[in-house]
C-alpha cells in the first residue's frame, strides 16, 4: 500500500492528500468535537488506487489520536464503517 502524507486544512474543514497535483479529501463539521464525515472525494485523475479507502483509514487514526469522536454523514464512510466495525468505537 502506497504512503501518502495526510494534511489537516484546519481553515476548509479538510484532510487532504496533494498527489501529482491532484487533492483527494474528506470534509467534516466538528461539532463539539465530534467531526461529522460529509464528503469524501478523490479525483477522476487519481480514481482506482484505493485512495478513499487509505485516506478514510488515515482520518480516523488522526481523529483516534486526537481524542475525538466522528460520526459518518457520507455514504462511502457510512459503508466504511459497516465494513470496518472496528471503527465503531470512534462513532460519537
Amino acid at each position: 500500500m502506497a504512503e501518502y502524507t495526510l494534511t489537516h486544512n484546519k481553515a476548509e474543514n479538510k484532510y487532504e492528500y496533494h498527489i501529482d497535483g491532484n487533492i483527494a479529501h474528506i470534509t467534516y463539521d466538528n461539532q463539539d468535537g465530534v467531526l461529522h464525515i460529509t464528503h469524501t472525494i478523490v479525483p477522476e485523475a487519481l480514481a482506482g488506487k484505493g485512495l478513499a479507502k487509505i485516506l478514510t483509514i488515515d482520518v480516523m487514526k488522526e481523529i483516534e489520536a486526537k481524542g475525538l469522536k466522528m460520526q459518518p454523514k457520507c455514504s462511502y464512510t457510512v459503508a466504511f464503517v459497516e465494513k470496518n466495525p472496528e471503527y465503531a468505537r470512534l462513532l460519537g
